[in-house]
């Protein structure tokens, strides 16, 4: 729960009138985990509780569900007709000129950007203009404590035996002319993260060959090739501690099914990994430096070395994305291709550096996560620095 003193210290070093928090039928995850309350029941009435940088925070709820942010700090009002809403919103916002919402211009940035656009209208009617809190929401999202590092990196460790053991389970079967599919090679990694007390949404994806230039192909039970000689083998896998609050750890490794990879092959992984590495020093300089950094400017610097190496147009999404509870966090994401992400990257956030080159016949890619402290960035696992060979 972020405390209101916090947040409305934020909206003040950030320059803020205050944060409009809005929600009906739960369409806003966001801000009941930034507020910290559990509804007492679905909302089926808007409600809004604002909180001013300078003064008390204040409710409206509807008279039906007057109870709704009984959690929470703050004088009342309710109201009943839309007319009442209308006023009832323009007397909470009395002198009001901007405030921030879940909101962003454009939807730039689409993890946050969940307040509708007639929302925004009726604001503007009441002569209020609307700001994203896309900051604010990484500051207080996105921010690890000390126990969810320790838990990012525990699950780091097994993750990294689960794709060690796969591979090796490849390479034995390759060995012993045996033939395995990239259905079984998930489910042994399903069956082990379950042994290991890991957890995680979907996955892992396990692609061979042209199956690995489609970034989010999955093998199903219904439809999956056969690993063989001579395949190229894509393992991409994410899993946090069964555990609550515990964070994700997600990577991607690639190897090549037998002795003598194709210098195509080995060409296209040594670019991939100068060009994971480029965006990691990045980082590292500029926290170490006490500089800036945004989210677009390492997906440039990651692009641009591929873009210099003649591979741009295979490169077809962003460089990384946020880490969190979620594997695809609410931070700042490495993107200047599907967004333009202008959010600061924060102390105590992490992030996946994942360039990939997606060619007809194979598509490698390259996962590390980062973790930025205070003075200092780190990538928080085991490194690919050669195509693994099987």
């Amino acid at each position: 729960m972020a405390q209101i003193a916090d947040i409305q210290a934020m909206l003040k070093s950030l320059g803020h009138e205050g944060w409009l928090f809005y929600d009906h039928h739960g369409r806003d995850p966001l801000a009941y985990r930034i507020l910290g309350f559990e509804p007492p029941r679905t909302p089926t009435r808007r409600w809004f509780y604002y909180i001013p940088a300078n003064a008390k925070p204040r409710k409206l709820v509807h008279k039906i569900e007057a109870s709704m942010l009984n959690a929470l700090p703050g004088e009342r009002q309710m109201y009943s007709s839309w007319i009442s809403l209308r006023l009832g919103l323009a007397e909470m916002l009395r002198g009001v000129e901007r405030v921030v919402m879940q909101y962003s211009p454009e939807c730039e940035i689409p993890y946050v950007s969940l307040v509708d656009a007639g929302m925004v209208d009726l604001l503007r009617t009441v002569g209020v203009g609307v700001d994203s809190s896309a900051d604010l929401v990484q500051h207080f999202e996105a921010r690890w404590s000390q126990e969810q590092l320790e838990t990012h990196l525990e699950a780091g460790r097994r993750v990294d035996e689960v794709r060690r053991a796969a591979f090796d389970k490849i390479r034995e079967a390759l060995s012993n002319g045996r033939i395995l599919d990239e259905y079984e090679v998930r489910q042994f990694m399903r069956e082990a993260f379950a042994a290991k007390g890991l957890v995680t949404d979907h996955g892992p994806i396990v692609s061979v060959n042209e199956n690995a230039s489609s970034p989010h192909y999955e093998p199903t039970a219904d439809q999956h090739s056969p690993i063989l000689a001579g395949d190229l083998v894509l393992i991409d896998l994410w899993a946090k501690l069964d555990r609550p609050g515990a964070v994700f750890y997600d990577i991607t490794w690639t190897g090549y099914c037998g002795a003598s990879p194709p210098s195509l092959m080995r060409n296209v992984f040594d670019i991939v990994k100068q060009a994971r590495d480029a965006g990691v020093d990045l980082v590292d300089r500029r926290i170490s430096s006490g500089r800036s950094l945004h989210g677009y400017e390492v997906d440039d610097e990651v692009r641009g070395y591929i873009n210099s190496s003649g591979y741009g147009e295979y490169f077809v999404h962003r460089t990384g994305h946020s880490i969190g509870t979620e594997v695809h966090g609410a931070g700042a994401n490495m993107d200047n291709l599907e967004s333009h992400d202008t959010r600061r990257i924060i102390p105590g956030t992490c992030f996946s550096v994942e360039p990939g080159i997606y060619l007809e016949k194979f598509g490698i890619r390259s996962e590390v996560n980062v973790y930025v402290g205070e003075k200092d960035a780190r990538v928080t696992g085991e490194v690919q620095q050669e195509l693994l060979l099987l």
